[in-house]
């Protein structure tokens, strides 16, 4: 049975950077500094299996407004096995229990297990803009 903790101790950084920095579309390359330093600024939650992890997510936050949802990540042996679902359950009612308002997220490949915790496309996406750094920049 998974388990999902915020308690930022029980990480398992190195698998974190590893899973990130080798085995995603969006993260491929991250540094470990990258890594810790993004960790260190959010709220976390790590998926475990018997005291292993299994799964990763990260939510960046102001605690009271708005949340973004990013490095959801679930280690390719326990793919299928609700891993994700257990981690996205956790970060929703996390965040209801914060009250934001709004919670965000992107993603190229899991529309469908967003779309079950009441995620969905942007209503005006006309609206929202971005502005893109290098990394550390």
């Amino acid at each position: 049975m998974v388990t999902v903790s915020t308690d930022p101790a029980l990480l398992d950084v190195d698998a974190v950077h590893r899973w990130l920095s080798t085995d995603t579309y969006w993260a491929i390359g991250r540094s470990r500094e990258v890594v810790e330093r993004a960790i260190a600024h959010s709220l976390n939650f790590g998926a475990y299996d018997d005291g292993t992890q299994v799964g990763y997510a990260r939510v960046i936050t102001d605690r009271a407004t708005f949340a973004w949802l990013c490095d959801v990540y679930v280690d390719p042996s326990r793919r299928g096995a609700g891993v994700g679902t257990a981690l996205v359950g956790a970060v929703t009612a996390e965040l209801a229990g914060l009250r934001v308002r709004r919670a965000m997220l992107a993603t190229a490949d899991a529309h469908e297990v967003y779309t079950r915790f009441g995620f969905t496309p942007l209503a005006d996406p006309g609206m929202w803009m971005a502005r893109s750094y290098e990394e550390g920049g």
